[in-house]
């Protein structure tokens, strides 16, 4: 799939409510053609988790024990990742390793009703980064994201499935 045919697939789903999306999540990404493409599930990913409207844990990985440990945004150098050193399995399980050190002990987003791409929906909105994560769903158990980051040429897609 690419870019394009990704966002008609988008605009086709209907939005959820903030509640709909409160609870924990499990991500991966959703193949559009985007750099990022498979990059997060490299970095033991896990996924994202919603505890109220004021208080989101937007990026939650595995560490090597198996815990899930939610890591502060403003530790991921986004910038970086457009350097393929930063795509490898290696650079990747670095990071695992070493999540203690990035871990989050506050909420890093909020959960607001947004309009986007003419509808209006839950969106994740970060707290110190210009990203948006917009929210569509596929069923009752699994919504597509769009992560919409200030100057990226092309948005990421990514699926949440709720645990």
């Amino acid at each position: 799939m690419n870019t394009a045919k990704a966002l008609a697939y988008f605009d086709t789903l209907e939005p959820v409510s903030a509640d709909f999306m409160l609870g924990r999540w499990h991500g991966e990404s959703f193949a559009s053609g985007h750099p990022w493409d498979g990059l997060l599930e490299k970095y033991h990913w896990y996924g994202k988790r919603f505890i109220d409207a004021n208080n989101v844990h937007p990026l939650v990985f595995r560490s090597a024990v198996g815990r899930l440990v939610p890591v502060n945004p403003l530790f991921i150098p986004i910038s970086l990742l457009r350097l393929s050193l930063f795509h490898s399995a290696i650079i990747g399980k670095m990071f695992q390793l070493s999540l203690f050190l990035f871990r989050a002990w506050s909420s890093g987003a909020r959960l607001r009703m947004v309009e986007y791409r003419g509808k209006v929906g839950a969106a994740m909105v970060y707290d110190r980064q210009p990203i948006i994560d917009a929210f569509r769903k596929i069923d009752g158990n699994t919504v597509l994201g769009m992560m919409d980051f200030k100057g990226m040429e092309k948005p990421y897609f990514f699926t949440l499935v709720r645990d």
